[in-house]
């Protein structure tokens, strides 16, 4: 079972065909990986989301924001994963402000960037491609897949060796999966999975190039 993405040899660097690229998909599929190689191809700047959801839970309470607090007093190995998976969701939504609030600052700068991270909803990205076009820029989104939850414990056992067989969490990164897969369906954005990884960044170039061009 591959743990690892396959290294694969690098384009030279070229134009960025957006000015917003947003990434998403469950923890441990590979997204840090893939943002890190397509900002690389076109000397974009990488915006990691999940600093993003700890500025903003810093500064708010559950008093003040209880959608973005609702692992702060139970862990989630407490719960099912069925609730776990619901406050995951929850969670999400609460921080489609956000999304939508980094997507307009990088609109204010000339460089590209590759926004990517769990909480990416494909509601809050399809609302940023529209808010992209009446701006005349280009907002593009794309969420990577795997529902195979051993292969995501897999690949946390390989990035966090010292925590252990995670299957709990894997199976609810897994349902996640799944949830945004057709989430981005109902929203008509592209949904690339993740495997195999050699051929992942040029599968994501087909996926976001229009129609009738090649990537």
């Amino acid at each position: 079972m591959t743990t690892d993405p396959v290294p694969v040899r690098r384009r030279p660097v070229t134009a960025a065909p957006w000015d917003v690229l947003l990434v998403g998909g469950a923890s441990g599929i590979g997204k840090s990986r893939v943002a890190e190689r397509l900002a690389a191809e076109h000397r974009a700047f990488v915006v990691e989301f999940d600093d993003v959801v700890e500025a903003v839970q810093a500064i708010t309470t559950a008093e003040q924001h209880q959608g973005l607090h609702h692992f702060d007093t139970v862990s989630d190995a407490d719960l099912p994963a069925d609730r776990v998976l619901d406050l995951q969701i929850a969670t999400a939504r609460a921080l489609e402000p956000a999304v939508l609030g980094v997507v307009r600052n990088r609109l204010t700068v000339d460089v590209p960037a590759v926004v990517e991270g769990d909480y990416l909803t494909p509601a809050a990205a399809a609302r940023a491609v529209r808010e992209g076009e009446r701006a005349g820029r280009r907002v593009r989104a794309v969420f990577l897949h795997e529902g195979d939850a051993r292969q995501i414990a897999a690949n946390y056992a390989s990035r966090e060796p010292g925590g252990g067989v995670q299957t709990e969490r894997a199976e609810v990164g897994a349902a996640y999966a799944r949830w945004l897969s057709r989430e981005a369906a109902r929203h008509g954005l592209p949904v690339v999975d993740a495997r195999p990884w050699d051929t992942l960044v040029a599968r994501i170039r087909l996926a976001l190039a229009p129609p009738g061009t090649s990537p």
